[in-house]
């Protein structure tokens, strides 16, 4: 029997009243930041900063709280207000504190607090700080009513500011136009996704009446199979927006045009985990069917697949690390398509990736302050001795990335490959073909960026970044390497209420057959990664690169794909409305029935010609008139 059948949140008192403050505290930061105008600019890094920490402060109190709390108590409610109320229909606005939207609430705020500290430095000389950390607040303060909702449209407020902050972010040098565009895609490509989601909440409210999660989850199991597809694709659809899966990925790599740290916020800890939340939050729909629920693993193979290619040919080190992002979230999300023991795998891959990914976004920012901003790893080379510290936690991040035994990714993603062999040796091959690409692109960015040769620009002299930037790295560095082995024999207990199945995890020190050919396969990928990049690598992109590299570099002609398949069509579309409505409407139906108008006025006007004389003689006519009619109606 499902777990979340049989219980139910309970009402909130004590500290969970106050739950509201972790997302209050950084919105009222980020207006205040922007109201505050110029008068805020001394200080408005640390007010942005500590915001962020007491948001933490708090979700961590609560987490520890739910620690020690019955295992039938663990999900709590926090009405706020009604929202919408007719009839005997009423939606509220409340939170849904539990061991799915708690862990979130850390990740967010956890490795967000260290974003915003890193920020304190990357962000020193830049003129307009004070609206970028209001933006970071609000960026945070978005994701948390996301995670925290107690139904689909709360979280489809905190969905959309996501959206809006993000726009925000990306664009944040706007005078540059390769952002200002980046922007727009973003929140062009991710309103597609939004249509998906509200075209779910409609089917929701038809067939149950309500969005709230307790109501849906109750009675999931009564949807028909036909409805519980429609619900399920529409529900992916809006994943694959906001966590860049194909098709709609195309906006994730032009979204590293954004300042660093929000390549670290977008990429690692927030927004691109929304649309992973939401399958986990809605499996029970999709346990009621097979389909979605395939279409979800084929969606998230078919990007960790198209990921690790665009990862093996960008020269752009953020880029590179945005192709293992898209890589990274498609493990995810084919977890999240394999049932609720993939669920909680797809949780777990999800807190550690947000631990090394931010890591190593935060490690490129620090390469690029040290190169002059410089992002083509064809110009490093050499730097492990330059930037001792940022070179020794990015390599704590590859290690954990590519799956190193017992680092952080090789608990959660190895777990993922297991279970995607135990439901279909394809899909299981695919991802362990994904994890040895990963391996050979990271180790492709490592000897590029810390070792071989010096190809430094001249006029560059790598420098180590300060305190404020690295100590946050060396965080995330032992982050990346403990969290696994921390949560390997835990996560699955404590998400079994959320994702309706208890996981009988690994011991720290066992190894499955899967699991060998899976470190042989990586450690593969290491090898040939070393072998061709260990020695000289050119300046300029070689002009006699293989069509394979071609396509990576033009991120598989995504952008191509939309243009010719989206873009053309719609100009079409809307020029034949354009001219049909200049000739047919405006030349013809409205211009017709006008000249009629016109027409029949100016006959009306020449009548009223002011002379008593054709009144009167209008009148004796009309007269005339009536009186035939009376007689020959008479004679008849």
């Amino acid at each position: 029997m499902n777990l979340l059948e049989t219980t139910a949140p309970i009402a909130a008192s004590g500290l969970y009243s106050w739950a509201w403050l972790m997302i209050a505290i950084p919105a009222a930061s980020a207006a205040f930041l922007l109201v505050g105008g110029k008068l805020t600019d001394a200080w408005a890094h640390l007010l942005g900063t500590a915001a962020s920490i007491a948001s933490f402060v708090i979700g961590l109190l609560l987490f520890v709280d739910l620690l020690g709390a019955t295992e039938g108590s663990r999900a709590v409610s926090v009405p706020l207000w009604d929202l919408i109320t007719t009839g005997d229909w009423t939606i509220q606005v409340g939170l849904l504190v539990d061991q799915l939207s708690i862990l979130f609430v850390l990740l967010i705020t956890g490795v967000g607090s260290l974003i915003h500290i890193y920020s304190i430095g990357y962000m020193a000389h830049d003129s307009r700080r004070r609206e970028f950390f209001a933006y970071m607040n609000l960026f945070i303060a978005a994701m948390l009513i996301l995670v925290l909702g107690d139904n689909y449209l709360t979280l489809f407020f905190g969905w959309e500011g996501v959206g809006l902050s993000s726009y925000l972010l990306i664009g944040f040098w706007y005078f540059k136009k390769s952002a200002a565009v980046a922007a727009k895609k973003a929140f062009v490509v991710n309103r597609i996704g939004d249509l998906g989601l509200l075209m779910a909440m409609f089917a929701l409210l038809t067939q149950f009446g309500s969005t709230s999660f307790v109501v849906v989850n109750q009675n999931a199991a009564s949807l028909s199979g036909s409805w519980a597809t429609i619900i399920g694709l529409l529900l992916l659809l809006a994943a694959c927006g906001k966590s860049a899966q194909v098709p709609l990925q195309s906006w994730l790599l032009d979204a590293m045009e954004g300042p660093t740290p929000v390549s670290a916020l977008i990429h690692a800890a927030t927004m691109v985990t929304a649309g992973v939340y939401l399958i986990i939050r809605s499996h029970l729909i999709y346990d009621q069917t097979p389909t979605a629920q395939l279409a979800v693993a084929v969606v998230g193979t078919v990007t960790l697949l198209f990921g690790a290619w665009i990862g093996t040919s960008k020269d752009d080190i953020k880029k590179v690390l945005a192709g293992s992002t898209m890589s990274q979230i498609g493990y995810m999300m084919l977890a999240a398509g394999l049932g609720p023991v993939g669920a909680a795998f797809a949780i777990f891959h999800l807190l550690t990736h947000g631990f090394f990914k931010a890591n190593m976004c935060l490690g490129a920012g620090s390469v690029m302050h040290g190169m002059n901003d410089d992002v083509d790893m064809r110009h490093f080379g050499a730097l492990r001795k330059a930037m001792p510290i940022t070179f020794l936690t990015f390599a704590m991040g590859y290690l954990a990335i590519i799956g190193f035994p017992f680092t952080a990714g090789f608990y959660s993603k190895d777990h993922i490959i297991e279970a995607a062999f135990h439901e279909s040796v394809v899909l299981g091959s695919l991802a362990l073909i994904g994890a040895g690409v990963t391996a050979f692109y990271m180790t492709r960015l490592m000897m590029m960026t810390f070792f071989g040769d010096k190809r430094w620009l001249k006029g560059v002299h790598p420098h180590e970044s300060p305190m404020s930037m690295t100590i946050p790295l060396i965080v995330l560095a032992v982050l990346s390497i403990i969290a696994g082995a921390a949560m390997n024999n835990w996560i699955g207990e404590w998400l079994a209420p959320a994702t309706g199945a208890e996981v009988e995890q690994m011991s720290l020190l066992s190894i499955t057959p899967i699991g060998i050919i899976t470190m042989l396969t990586v450690a593969v990928g290491v090898f040939l990664g070393w072998w061709f990049f260990r020695g000289e690598v050119p300046s300029t992109v070689p002009a006699n690169s293989n069509v394979f590299a071609i396509a990576g570099r033009n991120d598989l002609y995504g952008d191509a794909f939309n243009e010719a398949v989206f873009m053309r069509p719609g100009q079409h579309l809307v020029g034949g409305v354009s001219w049909s409505d200049d000739h047919l409407v405006d030349g013809g139906i409205v211009g017709g029935s006008t000249g009629m108008v016109s027409a029949a006025a100016t006959v009306l006007r020449r009548l009223q010609n002011g002379y008593v004389r054709s009144y009167g003689l209008t009148m004796v006519a009309g007269a005339l008139l009536v009186g035939a009619l009376i007689i020959l109606g008479r004679l008849a």
